[in-house]
């Protein structure tokens, strides 16, 4: 089903099931743009090099540059993005950037409806591979570029309610996935997309458990889009 918010065609797949998920589309959570070219996510799973989990020695959220660049260059930061694509009946305040108000309808990671009021929101934006896990799976190696490009790119950002977020932490699909079972099969998808697309590694624990929640939606495509891998040259240099 492809639904239009904030201007942007957003096509999502919502599964239902319990571990395993039946294809099923219905109107509700958003996210990284499927655009129907991706193959299905399972197969793309067994491509993810397997390997251990690195020590987090180094880590900070500042190693990802400042947060929510404008890296796309369209003049608004990365979390208004998301909020514009993400939330439906969407108000602004000052102009056309900043989301003063808008609905997740429903929410994602739970299935609730959430209202987002600026300055006071119970909306977080998501990075669906915590920044600190893609740290310990290869991101500690790459230039300051990349690391920037993964923490904006729209691919792996997603509003989402703020409490079942917070109970996520860095979590991989081993030790996290969202309580609204019927997201679980997008959710792990989107994980696959991004880190294929970076070449994130993946855990054998983490890997076992994306197929088991795939192996109950095995035409599950591999989200696709997003930003390019590197952040432009202004941002590198920061």
């Amino acid at each position: 089903m492809t639904r239009l918010r904030g201007g942007a065609a957003i096509a999502v797949a919502v599964l239902v099931g319990v571990t395993g998920c039946k294809s099923e589309q219905s109107k509700g959570a958003s996210g990284p743009e499927d655009t129907g070219g991706g193959g299905p996510a399972l197969t793309a799973t067994g491509s993810l090099t397997v390997k251990g989990r690195a020590p987090k020695t180094g880590y900070s959220r500042a190693r990802f540059g400042t947060a929510w660049a404008d890296t796309d260059s369209n003049s608004c930061d990365t979390r208004d993005d998301i909020l514009k694509r993400d939330l439906e009946k969407v108000r602004f305040t000052g102009g056309s950037c900043k989301v003063s108000y808008g609905l997740l309808e429903p929410d994602p990671y739970s299935g609730k409806e959430i209202t987002y009021r600026r300055g006071r929101s119970q909306v977080d934006i998501d990075h669906v591979v915590a920044l600190s896990d893609a740290w310990q799976k290869g991101a500690k190696y790459w230039d300051p570029g990349k690391r920037i490009a993964l923490a904006n790119d729209p691919l792996n950002l997603l509003a989402v309610d703020a409490s079942t977020n917070r109970g996520k932490g860095d979590g991989d699909a081993a030790t996290w996935l969202p309580p609204n079972k019927a997201y679980r099969c997008t959710y792990v998808a989107a994980q696959v997309a991004v880190k294929k697309k970076y070449g994130l590694w993946v855990t054998a624990a983490e890997q076992a458990a994306m197929k088991k929640v795939l192996a109950g939606c095995p035409d599950q495509k591999l989200p696709t889009g997003g930003n390019p891998t590197r952040a432009p040259e202004r941002f590198r240099a920061r």
